[in-house]
């Protein structure tokens, strides 16, 4: 089952999208006057920042590239201007902005983030944030809409969206988080592409000003419209017992597991932190972060596996933005776009295949990686029992890509700890 030898891998991105993500909002030197992006009082002025989304030639469509060059500066005064704030100075000028939300409290949490030394919690901030607007932005478009879209592009490219807030700010949001196009911040991180290193802070600076910013002009066309908010309520996650299949994941397993981290070939090197801060969240109780983390990774490392086992290398990175992502879906699949049997299936076997379908894409179970990247689900709320399951079958998934000689040290240890109800991967 050693399929997968050391990898060289320094990158999940495509070299455009590296380009994009990392290099292209700091060609631009000119330092950009925070003033004139926003005021004392915390009110965004928008034109500064729609003056630097430019438009193609035949008006049809939005110059990426260029813009994201001429926003970096604009990303980059803003960072600064939030590390200068304390947690207290924020929540006085930004915090009522944010109450449009369905989640408000998360803010603070993601203002905390900006500070933190560990990178994962940067994406960890970006992929909660740009979860939490989708929903609320799904919640604005209900105000005049019917059928709320299912993917955040679609929402984006809605006509109730650009009547609420203006099409040049709906733009914006493209850049950031709408197109594959563009930065494309919100896929690049909820299909575990980027790697802690690989995330500019300023984008996740910007994104929090830009959700006050959304949150002052809602205001201002409730007032006009005369109507009033109201967001949809949260699912609640039902039937968990029928998804148990491994016991409780003792502090036994959670110090096995760290070690096993480290070995397994399942994990790519530079996606090692998320894992270590997805334990720290499991030990502290923050079972939706652990969830996130744990998901996203298990896309990354099930995405390794099928690009070795169907020998396609190039799967394994970032789309361009005029091909498909292998994500989740084209993971599981019978099939493969060519239409030749996809191997991964047969690799991991029936009983992981049947873990992975039932929690993720089965229509009756609670699918959570679609509804927490959707922000469907109250995260403070969020079942541990779930994240004991997701965090066990890792576990698992981790020691089929274990050394030999390791791999009997790590059994001897676990074998009492990790019997599950379900006989889910032979090793």
């Amino acid at each position: 089952f050693q399929v997968l030898v050391e990898d060289p891998i320094t990158t999940c991105l495509s070299p455009s999208v590296y380009d994009m993500i990392c290099k292209l909002g700091f060609e631009v030197r000119e330092r950009c006057d925070i003033n004139s992006i926003v005021t004392q009082s915390g009110e965004v002025c928008w034109q500064t920042i729609t003056d630097c989304v430019l438009y193609t030639e035949s008006a049809q469509g939005l110059d990426y590239w260029e813009s994201v060059r001429l926003l970096g500066p604009v990303c980059e005064a803003v960072h600064l201007h939030l590390l200068s704030l304390t947690r207290g100075q924020f929540e006085i000028r930004y915090a009522p902005w944010l109450q449009w939300t369905s989640f408000p409290e998360l803010f603070p949490e993601v203002f905390d983030a900006l500070e933190s030394r560990q990178s994962p919690a940067i994406s960890l901030g970006l992929m909660k944030l740009t979860s939490c607007l989708e929903r609320t932005l799904g919640d604005v478009f209900l105000l005049i809409g019917k059928e709320c879209p299912f993917l955040l592009r679609d929402l984006l490219a809605s006509e109730e969206l650009a009547q609420v807030f203006g099409q040049s700010v709906v733009d914006v949001l493209k850049v950031f988080i709408g197109s594959p196009c563009g930065l494309n911040l919100r896929n690049v991180l909820w299909h575990g592409f980027a790697s802690p290193q690989e995330v500019p802070p300023k984008y996740c600076s910007m994104m929090i000003l830009l959700t006050a910013g959304l949150g002052q002009l809602l205001k201002t066309y409730l007032q006009q419209a005369k109507l009033t908010l109201t967001h949809r309520p949260f699912i609640t996650l039902t039937n968990l017992e029928d998804l148990i299949v491994f016991p409780d994941v003792s502090h036994e397993v959670l110090s096995v597991l760290e070690e096993v981290m480290k070995k397994s070939t399942f994990i790519l090197k530079i996606m090692l932190p998320y894992w270590e801060v997805a334990l720290i969240k499991f030990k502290s109780q923050r079972f939706a972060d652990c969830a996130v983390l744990l998901l996203t990774q298990l896309e990354t490392g099930l995405r390794k596996v099928f690009a070795t086992v169907n020998k396609c290398p190039k799967r394994l990175l970032t789309a361009e933005s005029t091909a498909l992502y292998t994500t989740f879906d084209e993971i599981l699949a019978k099939h493969l776009s060519d239409g030749k049997i996809n191997q991964l299936p047969l690799f991991l076997g029936e009983p992981a295949m049947e873990f992975l379908w039932d929690f993720l894409n089965h229509q009756e179970g609670p699918r959570i990686r679609d509804r927490l990247s959707h922000g469907e689900i109250n995260l403070p709320g969020f079942p541990k029992e779930i994240t004991d399951q997701l965090l066990a079958f890792s576990f698992v998934l981790l020691l089929r890509f274990v050394d030999e000689d390791l791999l009997s040290v790590f059994k001897i240890h676990c074998h009492s700890a990790m019997k599950g109800r379900k006989q889910i991967i032979v090793t």
